[in-house]
């Protein structure tokens, strides 16, 4: 068993030898490369001597000694061998001392077979002297690194224990930075749910079982924390994960998702506490996306409500998909001045434009179209907050329906080629004035498709995303930190859920899909999430059990809200498309067609009339 109660303190005089050694690390490498040149070559002298000591020339091997001893240093020092890193040399490092031996000797033998020199050193010496000065010298680094990390496992009494799940190549690497750098963790064990790595080891850890065992390992040996490197695990797996280790009722600590470990630097500085979007989804790799980075090159593309939560990222991923032009639009002031200076920030080649105005200002909108005639269109700007939209339903029409309509009609009469309304599951057999809002500006957004045929009009829908202003998430955390008890509507009451990087990733893959005219997509959400359940894993993340009637109180379904959400309606059918969890949205029967009055209402901007077909819509 390896502990912290039976680790011995290393000697005094041996702890500081090893501190001097390893503030001094130049000074070190070089005389130990000096005293591997000499004794390899003495070597090399004493095996062509055939282990003669009385035949030895000694008065040769000090002047070829030293001759070496300048080349190889010289050599070295220009091929950068590693002089003062020795714990982190790879296989380049190998290759870069193959050629630095190679090119040491040919030019050992060629200064030997110069005239001025005193004698020739015969081929045989200086290969054996190149063969076994390579060995030990990496055998030095090797050795080195040994002794950094026993010295490191010993000394350390402050070291936590840690057991690692996941031993794939993130957890190899997260080992061996914890056994390479005083971060403070000391890996004694490892889990893994492949039952072929069962039995293996890594770095000497061994691999004891699945993530079932893990009461029963903390049972047998020392373990003072808990690790989860599985930085491509889906939520639902660490989420299964999280709760075997929770009855342990050790720390568990968590490598963030795949996205934010892209470049492979796997250090426990990146290990933090579990958080609540880890078991309900993990953020994508967002990277360029070629088909987007081809098509928006020479195109200028303007997203409405820039400033929200999808907005922003929209922003953020459109920008860095490397558009001719980047117009951000926004009424809200403030959050759109930090999202200008975040973009001007990250990406200070960006040709972007900030404009502050609403999307039911009909003139602001012939302006900015006009002007910069976007050949692309994200409206993400909208009102989305059921309750709030219940009590203000003329708002709620103003902008998400009748704003939809002035966007889309002013951006198509300027050019546009493809508009993408950023929908939501509540338009889906609406229940409140919100969902029935954005089902006529579906309808609205379609009805483009017939009015402008040569613009590509389409709608992405999708349900909650995490984090989002507002949501269910920062609600709770704020009720934890006030110390107020998580109020849920109700005990079955369930919502979709995603990452707001995924959400746009694929509302941007499916803007670019020629379906998408006169459609609308839907983003396969997974599985509903009990909001109970929710509750309860924010408390058990917060160390807080969990007391229904105490810390978690049912208040009641609010005004227009549904028990359950839907993606997608009866009269709907579902076909698949090339982007993996995007699907395209068909009516089952022949649609009724867009009512002529709602369209004169909207092109007079009769909000009363227009409010009658919202309503229309919520009872039907």
């Amino acid at each position: 068993m390896i502990g912290n109660h039976g680790a011995k303190r290393i000697p005094l005089r041996f702890d500081r030898v090893f501190h001097w050694a390893r503030t001094h690390k130049t000074i070190v490498a070089s005389i130990v490369y000096a005293l591997i040149t000499v004794i390899s070559l003495t070597a090399a002298y004493w095996t062509w001597a055939d282990f003669a000591l009385a035949v030895l020339p000694f008065r040769d091997l000090v002047l070829a000694s030293l001759a070496l001893l300048a080349i190889r240093l010289t050599v070295n020092t220009w091929l950068r061998i590693p002089v003062g890193r020795w714990r982190f040399v790879g296989s380049r490092d190998f290759l870069r001392l193959g050629a630095a031996q190679t090119a040491g000797s040919l030019i050992f033998f060629g200064v030997t077979r110069f005239p001025l020199f005193p004698f020739q050193v015969p081929r045989s010496i200086i290969a054996i002297e190149w063969a076994l000065s390579g060995y030990l010298t990496m055998l030095a680094w090797v050795a080195y690194r040994i002794s950094v990390e026993y010295f490191q496992m010993r000394q350390g009494p402050q070291a936590r224990d840690v057991l690692v799940i996941g031993a794939g190549a993130a957890g190899e690497a997260l080992i061996s930075q914890m056994l390479r750098s005083p971060w403070g963790y000391r890996p004694v064990a490892l889990l893994d749910d492949d039952p072929l790595k069962r039995g293996t080891s890594i770095h000497g850890i061994e691999v004891r079982g699945d993530t079932k065992l893990v009461n029963s390992v903390i049972a047998e040996i020392a373990v003072d924390e808990i690790v989860l490197s599985v930085p491509s695990a889906p939520a639902s797996d660490i989420r299964r994960i999280v709760q075997e280790c929770e009855s342990t009722n050790r720390p568990i600590k968590i490598l963030p998702g795949i996205g934010q470990v892209l470049d492979g630097s796997v250090t426990p500085g990146q290990l933090r506490e579990v958080r609540i979007e880890d078991l309900l989804g993990r953020d994508p790799v967002v990277i360029p996306l070629p088909e987007l980075v081809e098509a928006l090159a020479d195109d200028t593309v303007l997203v409405t409500g820039a400033a929200g939560s999808i907005g922003s990222e929209l922003v953020r991923q459109i920008a860095l998909n490397s558009p001719g032009r980047l117009v951000i639009f926004d009424q809200a002031e403030t959050p759109l001045y930090y999202v200008d200076l975040e973009l001007k920030s990250r990406f200070p080649e960006l040709d972007l434009t900030t404009v502050v105005g609403s999307v039911t200002n009909a003139e602001t909108l012939n302006m900015v179209m006009e002007k910069y005639r976007p050949q692309w269109v994200f409206h993400a700007a909208a009102y989305k907050h059921v309750p709030l939209m219940e009590e203000n339903p003329s708002e709620a029409v103003r902008t998400n329906v009748l704003g939809t309509y002035l966007v889309a009609r002013t951006a198509a009469r300027n050019g546009c080629e493809a508009f993408v309304l950023v929908s939501t599951d509540k338009a889906v057999n609406p229940a409140n004035i919100m969902g029935a809002s954005k089902a006529v500006a579906e309808k609205v957004v379609l009805q483009m498709q017939e009015l402008f045929p040569k613009c590509r009009f389409g709608a992405v829908r999708f349900g909650n995303v995490l984090g989002s202003n507002g949501s269910v998430v920062p609600l709770f955390t704020q009720q934890l930190e006030r110390g107020d008890p998580l109020t849920v509507t109700h005990e079955d009451v369930t919502r979709y859920f995603m990452t707001i990087p995924e959400a746009v990733q694929l509302i941007l893959q499916s803007s670019m899909l020629p379906d998408l005219r006169g459609a609308v997509a839907m983003l396969d959400m997974g599985q509903p999430v009990r909001i109970l359940d929710l509750a309860k894993d924010m408390l058990r993340l917060s160390g807080l059990p969990y007391r229904l009637g105490e810390n978690v109180v049912i208040t009641g379904l609010r005004p227009g809200e549904k028990l359950h959400e839907e993606l997608s309606g009866g009269r709907e059918r579902s076909l698949p498309t090339k982007v993996d969890r995007v699907a395209i949205l068909r009516p089952v029967e022949e649609d009724s067609g867009f009512p002529s009055d709602l369209e004169t209402a909207l092109d007079q901007g009769d909000l009363e009339q227009v409010r009658r077909f919202v309503t229309q819509a919520l009872k039907s």
